[in-house]
């Protein structure tokens, strides 16, 4: 029996293709390219994770072995002077804030673009608007939206900042979420209707259960775009309101930098962004992986 078994297994076990010489100089060659890739793209983050626990003699004399400390994280942290904590703070606020004002404006314009009756120029304008206006730079938008937040009492305010990237950021979620909500298959969308839901309630229980991918990408984009946008901040915003990324700029003076203390609140700065893409990448596998039709 033993035997037979054995016997069935190897005529039933896949023969393993083995590759010419051609193609493994292929795959070497391949790899390589990859890795160089890989190695250009982590290297600044690599130097300036290492300079962050370097001290400023150590940066400035290009030593490779040195003996880490963590100065530029307690002055970055701890000194009277610095204001990161509180720059911390506020780029939290404002992104999370802004992301979820995104979200919620986006899939509910991408459900009404694609799931209800609209002209298709309707359509065609709208996402044609989303590219041309990140065609602008932002900086050409800082200033009205300067002008305009200062006629109404929201200049260097919470408010006019989390305006301001709410709209910088709502057209790339536009495209995307319109992206999954048109992929949302039809048949949900009919058999909800066959059982008298309404539209609202098509919404809730049929497409945002099946577009959760879709929303924790776009959340995911619209967060860091947030978070390391500088120039709109630069000009809506003063001390009590500056974000992360200007607190780094102010590390940079015009005589001196201070690279330590640079590098240490740019290593800081990466943590929510990469603590989030961890959660966020699971959340993405569950959302794949349940409740789609095939």
């Amino acid at each position: 029996m033993t035997h037979a078994t054995d016997t069935h297994t190897a005529l039933t076990a896949p023969r393993r293709r083995r590759f010419t010489a051609s193609e493994r100089q292929v795959s070497v060659i391949r790899h390589l390219v990859l890795m160089s890739f890989a190695l250009v793209v982590l290297f600044p983050f690599f130097w300036i994770v290492s300079a962050a626990f370097k001290t400023q003699i150590d940066l400035l004399m290009g030593k490779v072995l040195f003996t880490p400390n963590l100065d530029g994280f307690l002055d970055v942290i701890f000194d009277k002077t610095s204001d990161f904590a509180r720059n911390f703070a506020n780029s939290m606020v404002i992104g999370l804030i802004s992301t979820f004002l995104v979200l919620v404006i986006a899939t509910l314009a991408a459900f009404s673009l694609y799931r209800l009756q609209w002209p298709a120029w309707v359509l065609h304008s709208l996402l044609g608007w989303s590219v041309i206006f990140h065609m602008v730079p932002p900086i050409t938008l800082a200033g009205a939206w300067f002008t305009m937040f200062r006629s109404v009492g929201l200049d260097n305010s919470y408010t006019g900042i989390i305006l301001a990237h709410t709209t910088l950021h709502l057209p790339m979620a536009l495209w995307m979420m319109g992206v999954f909500v048109r992929d949302v298959p039809k048949e949900l969308v009919e058999a909800a209707q066959i059982d008298g839901a309404k539209v609202p309630q098509i919404l809730w229980d049929v497409v945002l259960p099946t577009v959760r991918p879709g929303l924790a990408a776009t959340g995911i984009l619209t967060f860091i775009f947030s978070w390391n946008e500088f120039p709109v901040v630069l000009v809506l915003s003063q001390r009590q309101t500056a974000t992360v990324p200007l607190g780094i700029g102010k590390y940079a003076q015009e005589n001196t930098i201070a690279f330590t203390e640079m590098a240490a609140a740019s290593t800081l700065s990466i943590l929510p962004a990469f603590l989030l893409l961890l959660f966020a990448q699971r959340f993405i596998v569950r959302g794949l992986t349940s409740g789609a039709v095939k």
